[in-house]
């Protein structure tokens, strides 16, 4: 290679190395476009995502609200009567931590409700799974009362009141001013 073409080369490599140069800083002002971006959207969907929340929490707070005053003007589940009725009871140990929405009591049985907006069979697995064995574990005292439970909501689907139903578990739900009470065949968990 001759010097000349030596030459030639370092300069068209110098061209090509400010030719990228160039893309660079346009490919870098335009990442730092997005960025800008990207954090005015995170920042808009963080806001919505406390305005969402706030929602359902408010909704949730209605419906317990609704379901607890109901039962409290009427603290009867099935054919059970009770005395004195709670909401959002908290328990916790070392190895549970739960919140109840409404707890019923006489001097020989618990009543558990658990209160949703709209009612998914997740909401009554949960309710059957974890809900009783918490309470007891976490409120021993009534570890030998008899506890049944329900699910109250402003919204069901058949699937889920059958079983509900199946499973002796009460459905409490919206009928204008006042709850429809299915209970019929609770069962004592």
């Amino acid at each position: 290679m001759t010097d000349d073409e030596l030459k030639e080369l370092v300069a068209s490599l110098a061209v090509s190395n400010a030719a990228l140069t160039v893309k660079f800083d346009r490919t870098d002002e335009k990442f730092d476009r997005t960025e800008a971006q990207m954090a005015k959207t995170d920042k808009a969907l963080k806001k919505l995502g406390v305005t969402i929340g706030s929602l359902t929490n408010n909704t949730g707070s209605m419906t317990e609200e609704y379901f607890y005053n109901s039962l409290k003007q009427k603290p009867i589940l099935g054919k059970i009567k009770y005395d004195r009725v709670d909401r959002n009871i908290k328990g916790n140990i070392p190895t549970i931590v739960d919140e109840f929405d409404i707890v019923m009591y006489n001097g020989d049985s618990i009543a558990i409700i658990e209160c949703k907006s709209k009612a998914h069979v997740n909401d009554l697995k949960k309710l059957m799974d974890k809900k009783a064995a918490n309470f007891r574990q976490l409120f021993p005292y009534y570890k030998d009362y008899k506890i049944y439970l329900g699910l109250a909501s402003f919204s069901f689907y058949d699937e889920l009141k059958e079983m509900a139903k199946e499973n002796g578990i009460a459905i409490l739900k919206n009928a204008g001013d006042v709850p429809k009470i299915e209970a019929d065949n609770l069962k004592a968990y």
